[in-house]
């Protein structure tokens, strides 16, 4: 269960119950979807290796010319009632992520927009709350708009799923998270034998979202990992969090690393953002991977560790456990069970090496997956 409060605004009016599953009208032979934000990994792994007639739009360019789609597309521009009413073709809006700033108010202006040129509106909820913000109350709004005008919900977990319905009235197909890694670098790192060397748990400082607590966890997995055989405590962390100079820079973990690496209580690894092939090495090369989120729903990071056979040491305040095998220990806003993270990273140490999921199975998956979306955008008969 999520560590979110709940009890707050009313309710959307409850999803009629469907004690069958509807009836699909025939998809025409293209349908144009508007898949927000088009270029993250999540929408370009859920979209059919072979042509099966959706057509997903590319990003469009921000009018900022300082902005590019490759290095920034938030926020997306195709997620304004202007792009909507002016688009050439739009058979679906999906909105994934790239709202985080919105007020509810526009999130209405793009839903009407999109049913008023007959098109439907689909949302995906990765997030019940929000990891970059402190307070849930905007994002709680923004999905209270997304999930009463959308015209189908979906989510990555049955626990996410039951979450929703208890929370908001309404319910989601579950469609799971696809593989994160390519198929391709999968099977390259399939074929390659695991570093040699002390079993390496990983913990990951990147730019402190909201949603992390690594300071809360690093004295106990110091010791944790201490207290086992051969084992080393890998830290890795970007320089605008653990460097001077930079807004987001927290010179007290900054400074407890850095004398913990000195005294040789782990290895600290300072470095700007890893490129897409940096960080599938630095997943690969550790044995288990500890998530340091105090409230969260869902995590692409997770998958990934799947993808590459890294073992996930997970909190219990999301719904991790329910998108794969993780290590459970409990974090959230309000405590953290340092015993249950002890054993967690004894158990991940303790199992050996984990086995990653297969190309075969992830393209199976995925094809999967894509079908799922397919018939979401087909919509119920009318």
């Amino acid at each position: 269960m999520s560590a979110v409060p709940t009890a707050s605004s009313p309710s959307i009016t409850p999803a009629p119950v469907r004690t069958t599953s509807p009836t699909r009208r025939t998809a025409p032979a293209t349908t144009v979807v508007a898949s927000v934000p088009a270029a993250h990994v999540y929408v370009r792994h859920i979209a059919s290796e072979q042509p099966d007639g959706v057509v997903r739009l590319a990003d469009p360019d921000p009018d900022d010319p300082t902005r590019t789609t490759q290095g920034r597309w938030w926020p997306p521009v195709m997620l304004s009632p202007e792009w909507v009413a002016g688009a050439e073709a739009l058979d679906v809006l999906h909105v994934q992520f790239g709202f985080d700033s919105w007020e509810p108010e526009r999130l209405e202006a793009v839903a009407e927009a999109v049913h008023a040129r007959g098109a439907r509106l689909v949302h995906t909820v990765h997030d019940l709350r929000n990891p970059h913000h402190t307070d849930p109350s905007l994002h709680d709004a923004q999905l209270r708009v997304l999930l009463r005008h959308a015209d189908e919900v979906l989510t990555l977990t049955p626990g996410a799923a039951a979450e929703m319905e208890r929370r908001y009235g309404r319910r989601a197909t579950v469609v799971p998270h696809p593989h994160v890694v390519e198929l391709d670098t999968m099977a390259t790192y399939a074929a390659r034998p695991r570093p040699a060397g002390p079993f390496r748990v990983g913990l990951h400082v990147k730019s402190l979202r909201a949603s992390m607590d690594p300071a809360a966890v690093l004295p106990v997995l110091v010791e944790a990992v201490a207290a086992l055989p051969d084992a080393v405590l890998q830290v890795n962390g970007h320089r605008d969090v653990l460097e001077g100079g930079n807004e987001r820079h927290d010179p007290a973990l900054a400074a407890e690393l850095r004398r913990l690496d000195a005294a040789g209580a782990l290895e600290l690894r300072v470095h700007d953002y890893l490129t897409d092939a940096e960080l599938w090495d630095y997943l690969h090369g550790l044995d288990a991977s500890v998530l340091a989120y105090r409230f969260g729903t869902h995590s692409g990071w997770l998958e990934a560790c799947r993808d590459l056979g890294t073992a996930v040491v997970a909190p219990t305040c999301g719904f991790f456990a329910d998108q794969g095998p993780v290590h459970p220990f409990g974090l959230d806003e309000q405590h953290l069970d340092a015993e249950s993270l002890v054993a967690a990273v004894r158990a991940a140490h303790d199992a050996g090496p984990v086995a990653p999921v297969t190309v075969a199975q992830r393209r199976q998956q995925r094809a999967e997956v894509a079908a799922a979306h397919r018939a979401v955008y087909a919509g119920p008969a009318s």
